[in-house]
C-alpha cells in the first residue's frame, strides 16, 4: 500500500511561501509600532503645549530658557536651570519640582534625587538611546524635546537688548500678545536626538556673528560655517540633560531645515553634527545651528502656539522653516507649505 505524504518540493515550496509572507508582513508590523510610538510622541508634546499654557496663564508669560546675572561678558550668577523644570507643576510633576532648588545650581548634590529622576513625558518612544547619560554630578535623563530659541542668532549675551526671534530664549519672557505672526504660524517645540553629537565653546564662529545678518537655510553648511571641520570643543552627548538650559540639551533652532544631515566632527567622520559658540551661562552671545532631528521617518513633530502638533516633513523649504521659528516676523506661510 502507498502511504499518502509530502514530497520534499512541497515541502520546500511551502516554507518558501510562509517565508514571502512573513518578510511582507514585518514591515507592516514595524510601520505599526512606529505610528503607536509617534501617536505617544505626539501626545507628550501636547501635553507639553496645556503646561505652557497654564503656566502662562499663571505666570503672565512663556518661561525662560535661562536666568542669568552679570555685567558686559561676566557672569556673576546662574543656576544653569532651563525651562523643562520650570514647568513641571502644569505638567501634574510638582513632586518632582518641590525636591528642586533653584536658589543652587542644578549639579548641586541637594538637587540630584530630582534631576536623576526620568520623565516619560521628555522621552519620545522613538528615541533610540533612552539609558540615563553621564555622571558629571549624578544621572541625568535624556530629552528629546526642545524649546525653538532662534534662526542662527539665539542670544546677544549679558547687558545687551538684543532679543531673539523666536518664542523662547535667556532672561525671555514673552506672552501671547507679543506673537503677531499668530499662534498657530508659530513653533514653541520640537524634536532632537539623544547623544547628539555636536561642536561648542567655539569662541565665536567666523562667519556668524551678526544676529541681523545670518546665513540662510539653503546655504553650503562648510562654507557659511567650516568651524564644523573643526576648532571647538568636540561633545557627543547633546540632548541628555532634562533639567539644562544649552540650546544642545533642551532646544532647537531653525538654521536647518528638520533631519539635515551636516558632515564633520573629528576626522569628519559624523554624518549629523550641531553646532553652538559661546554657550549662553557662560555669557554668550550665542549663535547655534542645533538641528531638530527625529527616528520618524520623513520628519519631526512640532508643537505649536495654539497647542496643536503637526508632523512637520524634512523636505520642508527652508525659508518656511525659519518663518515658522519666528514670532513676529510677518511672513506669510501657507497651510500647505509644509
Amino acid at each position: 500500500m502507498r502511504r499518502r505524504g509530502f514530497t520534499l518540493i512541497e515541502l520546500l515550496v511551502v516554507i518558501a511561501i510562509i517565508g514571502v509572507l512573513i518578510a511582507l508582513l514585518l514591515p507592516a508590523v514595524q510601520s505599526a509600532r512606529e505610528a503607536a510610538r509617534r501617536m505617544q510622541c505626539t501626545n507628550n508634546l501636547k501635553q507639553l503645549g496645556l503646561a505652557l499654557h497654564n503656566y502662562h496663564d499663571a505666570i503672565g508669560g512663556l518661561p525662560p530658557t535661562l536666568v542669568i546675572t552679570g555685567t558686559g561678558g561676566a557672569v556673576a550668577w546662574t543656576n544653569s536651570f532651563g525651562a523643562h523644570p520650570r514647568i513641571l507643576p502644569y505638567a501634574e510633576q510638582g513632586a518632582i519640582f518641590n525636591a528642586l532648588n533653584f536658589d543652587l545650581e542644578m549639579y548641586d548634590p541637594s538637587n540630584l534625587t530630582a534631576t536623576a529622576t526620568r520623565l516619560s513625558l521628555l522621552v519620545c518612544p522613538s528615541e533610540v538611546q533612552q539609558e540615563f547619560t553621564h555622571d558629571r554630578g549624578g544621572r541625568m535623563s535624556v530629552c528629546n524635546y526642545g524649546y525653538c530659541t532662534g534662526d542662527w542668532f539665539v542670544w546677544g549675551g549679558t547687558g545687551t537688548t538684543v532679543k531673539g526671534r523666536s518664542a523662547f530664549g535667556p532672561m525671555l519672557s514673552r506672552n501671547w500678545a507679543s506673537f503677531r505672526d499668530g499662534l498657530s504660524n508659530t513653533i514653541l517645540l520640537s524634536e532632537g536626538k539623544s547623544y547628539q553629537e555636536y561642536y561648542r565653546d567655539c569662541p565665536t564662529l567666523a562667519n556668524i556673528n551678526n544676529p541681523a545678518n545670518v546665513p540662510p537655510p539653503d546655504a553650503d553648511p562648510h562654507t557659511v560655517a567650516p568651524e564644523y571641520l573643526g576648532g571647538c570643543a568636540f561633545r557627543a552627548e547633546g540632548h541628555n540633560e532634562w533639567v539644562e538650559s544649552a540650546t544642545h540639551h533642551t532646544g532647537f533652532t531653525t538654521a536647518w531645515p528638520p533631519n539635515r544631515k551636516i558632515s564633520g566632527g573629528p576626522n569628519g567622520e559624523y554624518a549629523d553634527l550641531d553646532l553652538t559658540s559661546k554657550r549662553e551661562k557662560t555669557g554668550g552671545p550665542t549663535f547655534a545651528a542645533i538641528t531638530a532631528r527625529s527616528y520618524h521617518p520623513g520628519g519631526v513633530n512640532a508643537l505649536f502656539g495654539d497647542g496643536s502638533v503637526r508632523f512637520v516633513k524634512e523636505t520642508i523649504n527652508g525659508f518656511t522653516w525659519r518663518a515658522l521659528g519666528t514670532v513676529a516676523g510677518g511672513e506669510v506661510v501657507s497651510a500647505d507649505s509644509y
